[in-house]
């Protein structure tokens, strides 16, 4: 009798055992199951403050966490890797449920992210993505398809100038050398327009994706480039910068010099509608619900793409005198 009483007793210590290491395990490596969300802490590392577009994205993010009631730890990278390195490795220290960044660049990741993946916290790319041969590095990219928008904007000079004769002078605005959607743009556009010979980009140079960038750019072009025709640039800021170059030299943006940009953020969007940008495509900043299904999507245990597109379009004049009343952003 003493040994089957033993033996009932192992078996219940054995089952509590059991029933303590059931229920799969969280994104921070406990075996305790889904996290309710407003235990969950996610780290976010951003690229800066240096757009319209880059303000809506952070206010978008800390609005839906918000929402959400998920405890957001937010750090402004001031556009300098160094500082999104340090902040990525501060939260890994605290023990995060998850990281998020925006990369600054897209190369020199893959030993802090390692260390992510060493701590057992899952990372998610957003707007921009990284160069590694390793992609078990991140769980999923969430943003734009920034080849994409290039090409957009490349078929948009392509119908402009399909009847030019003449060569059409065209210089661009890089964004920040080494991002990713300056690379992008820069090779969708330039593929879109080789098919046209008459098309060129007489020059190209980096405005940091900042609007004082783009008009201390545009003035060096104006001055060593006496026929300029279009100016494409990778953001709208660096497209108003631009414009304020081109009516200081005295002449008329969006029509002595035509301008296509990227983002579709309001005031870009108020200059298209003012007949200044001839042209946008869109780059949407609102990521943040997406980002947040996410992160609940993986806390539940499910699993997700490893590529999350975002809905975007491009937008005319008179599409940008519409859609602005009820612009978000």
């Amino acid at each position: 009798m003493k040994k089957l009483i033993s033996l009932a007793a192992a078996g219940v210590l054995l089952l509590g055992l059991a029933g303590c290491a059931g229920g799969g395990t969280t994104a921070g490596g406990d075996a305790a199951g889904p996290k309710a969300t407003d235990q969950l802490v996610v780290g976010f590392a951003q690229v800066g403050a240096e757009s319209g577009w880059r303000t809506a994205n952070t206010k978008s993010i800390q609005s839906a966490f918000e929402e959400a009631n998920i405890e957001l730890k937010f750090s402004d990278a001031q556009q300098k890797q160094e500082n999104q390195i340090k902040a990525i490795r501060s939260y890994i220290q605290q023990g995060v449920d998850y990281i998020s960044f925006s990369p600054v660049v897209e190369t020199g990741w893959d030993a802090v992210l390692n260390e992510a993946k060493a701590a057992n916290i899952p990372v998610i790319l957003t707007d921009r993505a990284v160069d590694s041969k390793d992609d078990s590095l991140y769980v999923t990219f969430l943003g734009s398809d920034f080849v994409e928008e290039g090409k957009k904007a490349g078929e948009w000079v392509v119908n402009e100038y399909k009847d030019a004769s003449a060569p059409v002078n065209i210089v661009q605005l890089e964004g920040t050398t080494g991002a990713a959607p300056a690379i992008d743009r820069a090779e969708g556009f330039a593929d879109t327009i080789s098919s046209n010979p008459n098309l060129t980009v007489i020059a190209s140079q980096t405005g940091d994706f900042t609007r004082a960038g783009g008009k201390q750019v545009m003035e060096a072009m104006l001055k060593s480039n006496p026929k300029i025709d279009l100016v494409y640039a990778h953001n709208d800021d660096m497209g108003l910068g631009a414009i304020e170059a081109i009516e200081a030299a005295g002449l008329v943006p969006g029509k002595d010099i035509k301008i296509v940009t990227v983002d579709a953020v309001k005031d870009g969007m108020q200059a298209l509608a003012d007949g200044k940008i001839n042209f946008i495509v869109e780059c949407s900043p609102l990521l943040g619900p997406q980002l947040v299904d996410v992160i609940t999507t993986l806390n539940e245990g499910g699993t997700v793409e490893k590529r999350i597109l975002t809905d975007e379009t491009t937008f005319t004049q008179e599409q940008a005198v519409t859609a602005l009343p009820d612009r978000q952003y």
